[in-house]
C-alpha cells in the first residue's frame, strides 16, 4: 500500500475517530454511524478512503458489513517516517 493514501487517511479527525472506535473490535457501519453522528453518506466516503489506504476491511454477514482494523500496512508508513528522522549512523 502506498504511504501517500495511508498518510492522506490518517490526516482526517473523522478518520482517526473512526480507526479509534474500530480499536474496540469490528462494528457494523449503522452503529459507527450512529457513534460518529454521521450521515450514511459522510460515513461511506470516509470507509472508502480508509478501505483505499488498506487501513480497515469488510466483512459481510447477511445485511449487514462490519469493519475492521488492519494496522499491518502502518508499518511501511512507520518505516518510511522513521526514516526521517535520520540514523546518526549515517552522517
Amino acid at each position: 500500500m502506498a504511504v501517500n493514501e495511508v498518510l492522506s487517511a490518517l490526516a482526517d479527525e473523522t478518520r482517526r475517530k473512526i480507526l479509534k472506535k474500530l480499536r474496540e473490535g469490528k462494528i457494523n457501519s449503522g452503529d459507527l454511524a450512529v457513534f460518529l453522528n454521521l450521515s450514511p453518506q459522510a460515513l461511506s466516503y470516509h470507509l472508502s478512503k480508509l478501505k483505499k489506504a488498506g487501513l480497515i476491511y469488510e466483512t459481510k454477514n447477511k445485511n449487514f458489513i462490519f469493519y475492521e482494523l488492519n494496522l499491518t500496512v502502518l508499518d511501511e508508513a512507520i518505516l518510511w517516517i522513521n526514516t526521517l528522522k535520520g540514523d546518526k549512523t549515517d552522517e
